[in-house]
């Protein structure tokens, strides 16, 4: 009970995250911003099915895959923003 509740918490704390970066591409226009929102919105729906699927351990690999796509999302995006002139 106590590891669903804290998966709440980190779902929730992603979401928020997700949130202030979606602020912060709103007074910027900056696509790194929204990068970072769609990544942290995607961990948390990663981390709000790993709560509230009841698979075996060894089948839910396939609920890792949104992680997967969220940190590829932030290393492209920052390698984009890097690669082009300021």
């Amino acid at each position: 009970m106590m590891l669903d509740f804290l998966s709440g918490v980190i779902a929730m704390g992603c979401f928020v995250a997700g949130l202030f970066f979606l602020r912060f591409w709103k007074k910027t226009r900056e696509r790194l911003f929204l990068a970072f929102a769609f990544a942290f919105w995607l961990l948390a729906l990663a981390q709000t099915l790993l709560a509230v699927t009841d698979f075996p351990i060894e089948e839910r690999g396939w609920l890792y895959f949104p992680r997967l796509v969220a940190f590829v999302l932030i290393l492209i995006s920052i390698w984009w923003k890097n690669r082009r002139p300021a």
